[in-house]
Parts: structure tokens; C-alpha cells; sequence
């Protein structure tokens, strides 16, 4: 694809989904600006990507490292083209054991995280821009141990058709992109690796496609929503292998 000239920010850049999409993006001609809490991981993704990334250190919790972003965002690019509202814990809860600490934290970063996301930074946003928040198809299924993740990604679809109607007079669309289960190596991070070999196996029998989805495909369907939905805004595009659909 051809995203020359284009200008996009990617929280949660560094890794998984987000470091498909900063590549896509790249390698089509963009330039980048990824964003994560954790400098190793930026550094890494940075030279893999190349000059025309830019990566920032910060909290999507913290308004006053939001803050920062945006100054910094206006500084190398002046307006953004695309917004990719990555950034996210997948953190698994099981219902009696879940903490109030526990369940800030996840609505901290996935939820209020998102809203000032878009709102510090849609002064940059130009005209006919994309604002993508990545969801998740646990938001419309009743699994086991996501009760709290679930919820705050329901929130984030929510939030994509809201933010639509808030951003549609300055012509910006916001869409949502919900994948399914993706194969990006936090399982075995979050996991026993016998508990995530366990948990893969049971997602795989669930799934029409009888498989994970690649961090790659999620990013297709993300940067399809930014550019080429030019008539769409408040959708979200399921990519999850048809297990909510079929």
C-alpha cells in the first residue's frame, strides 16, 4: 500500500499488533510515531523500523506523559493522518480473585487510557483523517476470567461510535478494529507455557478457521479502516476468524 506523505501515531507500538502496523505503515512510505512504556521495546522496534519512526516513552494512564506525546507529535509532524488507539493489558481475572487494584489498572489503560488518547491529540488530527481504537471480541461473548477486560473493551466500542459523532463535524472518522484471538507471544508472557498451550488449544477448536490470527492481519484490517474507509465511521470490523459471527 501507498502511504506516502501520511503521518500516523501508534500507542502500544512496539510490539504485537502495534509493531505490524508501524511496519505496514513504513514500509508503505509513512512515518510513525510509536509509543509504550517500556524503552527496551521501543528501542528494538525503532531499529527495526528505521528512520522514519519516531519512538516515545509513555504511560497512556498518565495524562501528564499524553501531554508530552502530543507536544512532541506536533513537533515532528505538525498533523497526524491516522491514529491508531493500540495501547492495552490483556490481563486475565477470575471473578473471585479479581482486586480493585487489579481492576483499575486495566480500566486506567484500556479505557480512560483511550478516551485521552483521542482527546489530547485530536487538535493534531487533519481533515479526513482515521482514528482506529482496537477492541476486542471478548466485548460481545461471556468468557471465563475476562469479566473486567471485556468490559473495558465494550466501553472502547462504545467509544468508537461516540468519539464518531464528537469528531464528525472536523471531518475525522473513528472506527474500531476487534480481533480474536492473535498469536503474538503474550500468552506464554502471561502464562505457564503449559496453561498457554492449554488456552490456544481451546481457542483454536473454537474457531471457525480452526486457527490464531497473525498480528500482520490485524494490522491490515486496522490501516484499511484509517485510509480506505472514507465512508465509514462508528463500525467496528471484526477480525476473529468468524467465532462471534459464524
Amino acid at each position: 500500500m501507498n502511504y506516502i506523505d501520511k503521518n500516523a501515531v501508534i500507542t502500544g507500538g512496539g510490539s504485537g499488533v502495534g509493531f505490524a502496523l508501524a511496519k505496514l505503515l513504513v514500509d508503505g512510505g509513512a512515518r510513525v510515531a510509536i509509543t509504550g512504556r517500556s524503552q527496551a521495546t521501543l528501542d528494538a522496534a525503532r531499529e527495526r523500523l528505521g528512520e522514519n519512526a519516531v519512538a516515545i516513552r509513555g504511560d497512556v494512564a498518565s495524562l501528564p506523559d499524553l501531554d508530552a506525546l502530543t507536544e512532541r507529535v506536533k513537533g515532528e509532524f505538525g498533523t497526524i493522518d491516522a491514529l491508531f488507539v493500540n495501547a492495552g493489558i490483556a490481563t486475565v481475572t477470575p471473578f473471585e480473585s479479581t482486586t480493585e487494584e487489579l481492576y483499575d489498572e486495566l480500566f486506567a489503560i484500556n479505557v480512560k487510557g483511550a478516551f485521552f488518547t483521542v482527546q489530547k491529540l485530536a487538535p493534531l488530527l487533519s481533515t479526513g483523517a482515521g482514528v482506529v481504537l482496537t477492541t476486542s471480541n471478548v466485548n460481545a461473548m461471556g468468557m471465563l476470567d475476562t469479566s473486567v477486560y471485556a468490559a473495558g473493551k465494550a466501553a472502547l466500542r462504545s467509544m468508537a461510535r461516540s468519539l464518531a459523532r464528537e469528531l464528525l463535524p472536523r471531518g475525522v472518522r473513528v472506527n474500531a478494529v476487534s480481533p480474536g484471538p492473535i498469536d503474538t507471544g503474550i500468552l506464554e508472557i502471561m502464562m505457564t507455557a503449559e496453561a498457554a498451550a492449554r488456552f490456544k488449544a481451546e481457542r483454536v477448536a473454537d474457531n471457525p478457521m480452526r486457527r490464531f490470527g497473525t498480528p500482520d492481519e490485524i494490522a491490515r484490517a486496522a490501516a484499511f479502516l484509517a485510509f480506505d474507509a472514507t465512508y465509514t465511521t462508528g463500525a467496528e470490523l471484526v477480525a476473529d476468524g468468524g467465532v462471534t459471527q459464524l
